[in-house]
């Protein structure tokens, strides 16, 4: 950005505003747990660009933005980023402009010519990596091998995002209260309506939660709390956040020996499983929570068949009472 036109630099803002009053503080409190982060961190970059590295995402005015700026903005990020992160950044620039709108700060029109840069093409395939039976597996052992609760936690919360499709933000605002015990299913409440669903965990992932459950109690409260170390029981009422999510599987595929693994990797293999089951798309965009059908169709498109019958096929639990009456459990490829 050094060299643009000095026109096109925006200043930060001479004294902080009451976050009522922000544009960037309003957009991203309308955000879920989850993404909020990661858009303040997007923020932060296009305010770093618009500015020269002056501002970031809390002090730049971003009603001074025009569509000069925008487009500056876009320029340097198809520079910087592949399409996909650059498209992601422009979109959360979109929502604090609106947000400006909303507030009285810019009108509509304003609005219009200042967001309508087009988003950058490119090919955008789904981030994260196919994982194999083995690595699960290796993580599941990993557990199995920790004598304290945490390795008993860390099995379930491992089979709900695995075989289920929770994002890791979703599975750390899970209470007991969404556990339906009567049919194993779990209610997601997510930041808007698509990602809103009913979970339902393979017979495998049931019973790990069934033990985790045993330790845990029947407390109302997280779903997943934090643990003490070694014997050390949970902590009601402490839950355990998207961090540490990541941190747990960091931990568990450095015991297995494995490639480091992500939440957003075994999100990936639980999209791509029911796929390859030959599940219709727009089923599987209902399962995984995706607002939009582009979302699932960089996962690959397959052949068609009925909802129940990929459930089937992937050892998804198809009968209730699965919670009340663990069964053996006959290894994890079952997930």
């Amino acid at each position: 950005m050094n060299s643009e036109p000095t026109t096109q630099i925006i200043a930060p803002c001479p004294v902080p505003r009451p976050p009522a009053q922000n544009p960037a503080e309003v957009y991203l409190a309308g955000l879920g747990s989850g993404s909020r982060r990661t858009m303040r961190q997007a923020l932060d970059s296009v305010a770093g660009i618009i500015s020269n590295g002056r501002a970031d995402a809390l002090n730049l005015p971003w009603e001074e933005l025009r569509h000069r700026h925008t487009n500056a903005i876009q320029a340097a990020l198809a520079d910087r980023y592949r399409p996909a992160t650059a498209n992601k950044m422009l979109s959360s620039l979109r929502g604090v402009l609106r947000a400006a709108c909303r507030l009285g700060m810019m009108d509509p029109a304003m609005i219009e010519r200042a967001s309508s840069v087009d988003n950058i093409p490119g090919e955008s395939r789904a981030g994260g990596r196919h994982l194999t039976e083995e690595e699960i597996a290796g993580l599941l052992q990993a557990c199995a091998r920790d004598p304290g609760p945490a390795g008993i936690r860390d099995a379930a919360i491992i089979g709900l995002m695995y075989s289920a499709g929770a994002r890791s933000s979703e599975t750390v605002a899970l209470d007991l209260s969404d556990l339906d015990v009567d049919t194993g299913s779990l209610q997601v409440r997510g930041a808007g309506p698509s990602q809103e669903r009913c979970l339902h965990p393979a017979a495998g992932a049931l019973d790990a939660l069934q033990k985790w459950l045993e330790v845990r109690g029947d407390e109302a409260g997280p779903l997943f709390c934090r643990v003490g170390k070694g014997a050390g029981g949970p902590v009601a009422q402490a839950r355990v956040s998207s961090q540490a999510v990541y941190k747990l599987l960091r931990r568990r595929a450095e015991q297995a020996g494995v490639e480091p693994i992500s939440a957003r990797d075994v999100r990936t293999t639980f999209v791509e499983n029911l796929l390859n089951s030959g599940m219709d798309i727009a089923t599987v965009q209902q399962m995984a929570g995706h607002a939009a059908r582009s979302t699932t169709n960089r996962y690959g498109r397959r052949n068609r068949r009925g909802h129940r019958e990929a459930e089937e096929s992937s050892g998804r639990p198809t009968d209730a009472n699965r919670l009340k009456r663990p069964r053996k459990n006959t290894g994890w490829r079952a997930w």
